[in-house]
């Protein structure tokens, strides 16, 4: 039986691995809101609404990077990071589809988008995350991430990390 391996490379935001991608990591995060708060899966019209309006530009060069993880050559997963000055970069889209959890790929991607930050010129990662993401919240605990003040509004932001990337 062959050795099934991670590969991380860049990913245009736009191709269709990436789209997949992003569609698949809406979906869930949005059904895990709606049935945690309202017992329902996302309205299949909201989902396409949503989707459309935040297509990732903010993750291509020069001002950002879409990676994509692959397993066994399969898409799995994302990250993507966007410069929000000189020295502070976002860490955005942190998703592995189910099936491929639990296999040291979330942790390869968030190295990966770290060291395509400190590429883009950041020496500071911020990321915000929803309180039922706690499975997020604990890769970015592992991962030397601190948790802090809030730096956004964002309406579903719930908990704000920072690590200093040197």
């Amino acid at each position: 039986m062959p050795v099934m391996t991670w590969t991380v490379a860049p990913e245009p935001y736009d191709s269709p691995v990436a789209a997949a991608l992003w569609r698949a990591y809406y979906t869930e995060v949005s059904d895990r809101w709606y049935l945690l708060h309202e017992g329902r899966r996302t309205d299949p019209d909201e989902l396409e609404r949503e989707i459309a309006k935040e297509p990732g530009a903010d993750l291509a060069p020069p001002g950002g990077q879409l990676l994509v993880a692959r397993y066994g050559g399969e898409p799995a997963g994302t990250a993507g990071v966007r410069l929000l000055d000189g020295t502070t970069a976002e860490l955005k889209r942190v998703f592995l589809r189910e099936p491929m959890r639990g296999k040291g790929g979330a942790a390869l991607l968030v190295r990966a988008a770290e060291d395509a930050a400190r590429t883009l010129g950041a020496r500071r990662m911020i990321l915000d995350t929803r309180g039922d993401l706690v499975e997020a919240r604990a890769l970015y605990a592992r991962l030397g991430y601190e948790e802090t003040a809030p730096h956004n509004d964002d309406t579903y932001a719930e908990h704000w990390f920072t690590k200093h990337l040197t």
